[in-house]
């Protein structure tokens, strides 16, 4: 990762051009995300910004030439580049990823809560946005699959909120967590901004989890509960902190962790339920401070 990571920033143009490309490779948002938050933390705010502004030019001038829609171009690069670019300035601001991810469970809930500010009851919204999804899924072939989600529409709609956000919100952070990896290849940049297997998300949010979850328990409030399942929800990337910290310090085989990403895609569930819990359970006891209090003492 060294090579690639001193070769974007080695050069302005050669950020640019990186930035561009990963536009157009398939995994587009992840690739080209990373690349624009690994600049951040190794360039600042004004160069990165330059750098994105040109490359969504070049982009669309391609376009424009090819005939292509030069909108779809400027909305991606919008979408991809802005929250992650937003992200990683405030880890690089407070010299904290921690409090940046902190801060960002913080935006999380308040979307989950403008949803219900915005649009009174969502559900109307998202049986649209499921009608259309199903209809397109039928112009593409996907029968089977346009039948099974019409099937379970009405399962869907009314966790669709607290989906949207929590995995919305996912993608970010674990877009802006690989750019700092690509950062932390750098020669000397070595958490720098702090180590991602010491992330704690702290008794405060925990505590406001659970009364958030005893309001939506006692008033059956489906705003509440929709909240309630984010504020819990985002203590899976703890639970994973955890798994990264068994690993650079109690020698956890590097293949566990492999087989653990390599997994989430099919247990994504039952992962993410798994770790939240774990998260969660160590917000309140801190694991890992424990451990290491008994090392010292041992």
């Amino acid at each position: 990762m060294q090579p690639i990571a001193s070769w974007l920033v080695a050069r302005p143009q050669n950020g640019v051009l990186g930035l561009a490309l990963t536009l157009l490779f398939p995994l587009s948002p992840v690739i080209s995300g990373l690349v624009m938050a690994h600049l951040v933390f190794a360039n600042g705010l004004r160069l990165p910004a330059v750098q994105g502004v040109l490359a969504a030019v070049i982009l669309a001038l391609v376009a424009f030439i090819l005939s292509a829609s030069v909108g779809q171009i400027v909305a991606s690069a919008v979408t991809w580049w802005v929250p992650v670019f937003l992200l990683a300035a405030l880890a690089r601001h407070w010299r904290s990823m921690t409090l940046a991810l902190q801060v960002s469970v913080i935006i999380a809930m308040v979307a989950t809560i403008g949803f219900y500010v915005v649009l009174g009851d969502p559900t109307d919204y998202w049986n649209e946005t499921v009608a259309t999804s199903i209809e397109m899924a039928r112009q593409a072939g996907l029968v089977d699959q346009a039948d099974m989600l019409a099937e379970s529409q009405s399962l869907i709609v009314p966790q669709m909120t607290m989906l949207f956000v929590f995995s919305t919100w996912s993608f970010y952070v674990m877009v802006v967590l690989l750019g700092y990896a690509l950062f932390q290849a750098l020669p000397g940049k070595k958490s720098v901004y702090g180590r991602f297997c010491d992330l704690n998300f702290g008794q405060v949010l925990a505590g406001i989890m659970a009364v958030i979850s005893v309001a939506a328990l006692v008033s059956g409030s489906v705003s509440l509960q929709n909240l309630g399942f984010v504020a819990f929800a985002v203590f899976w990337l703890q639970g994973l902190a955890i798994l990264h910290w068994l690993h650079a310090d109690r020698g956890l085989p590097f293949f566990v962790l492999i087989m653990m990403y390599a997994l989430l895609p099919f247990l994504n569930v039952l992962l993410v339920l798994t770790f939240a819990v774990l998260g969660y359970l160590d917000a309140w006891f801190n694991f890992r401070a424990r451990g290491q209090i008994k090392d010292d003492r041992v």
